[in-house]
Formats: structure tokens, C-alpha cells, sequence
């Protein structure tokens, strides 16, 4: 955040520093309102797409942190499918291993 401090503040530093030397020049009050106003409608316009820039970064980080969470968990649940798959066919393999053994039991 630090980094979009600064730049406020050097964009609020140049449109005093324009405005301030606007009125210390030797134009007509009228001429030198219209460029107030300009280097004002200027500096806004400036400062608006920084932010627009700003948000959109944000915006794509996020996204971009949203596919792979969705991507890590789509890969989690895949392996937990395949560990389930595993674990039920040693359970069958067992459970087939038991009836085996206690038929050959009930045989003696």
C-alpha cells in the first residue's frame, strides 16, 4: 500500500505545485481559473487510472488465486476418489481372504 501512497502523493505534489504556479503567472484571473481547472481535471483523470490500474491488478490476483485453489481442490478431491477406490478394494480383497480362510476352517 505504501507504493500507491507515494504515488498519491506525488501526483497531489505536482497539481499544488502546478496550481501554485498557475497563480503567480502573469495571465488574466479568467485564463488562469481555466488552467487551474485543467491541470486539476488532468491530475484527477491521472489519479483515476492509477486506481483503475491498481484494481484491475487486485482483481487479476485473485482471480488467478481463485483457479488455483478451485484446481488444488478438484485435485484433492480426485485423490481422495482414488484413496476410497484403494481402500474399499483391500477391504474386498480382505473380506474374500476371510470367507476363503474360515470355509477352509469349517472343512477341518
Amino acid at each position: 500500500m505504501s507504493r500507491s501512497n507515494t504515488v498519491i502523493g506525488i501526483l497531489a505534489g505536482a497539481a499544488i505545485g502546478a496550481a501554485v504556479g498557475i497563480l503567480f503567472a502573469p495571465d488574466k484571473g479568467e485564463k488562469t481559473r481555466r488552467k487551474i481547472k485543467d491541470g486539476f481535471d488532468n491530475q484527477k483523470d491521472e489519479l483515476q487510472n492509477k486506481f483503475n490500474q491498481l484494481s484491475d491488478q487486485v482483481k487479476s490476483k485473485f482471480s488467478k488465486a481463485k483457479v488455483d485453489l478451485e484446481s488444488g481442490f478438484d485435485e484433492l478431491v480426485a485423490n481422495a476418489q482414488d484413496t476410497k477406490e484403494d481402500v474399499i478394494a483391500a477391504l474386498e480383497k480382505k473380506l474374500a481372504d476371510l470367507k476363503a480362510q474360515a470355509a477352509a476352517a469349517s472343512k477341518k
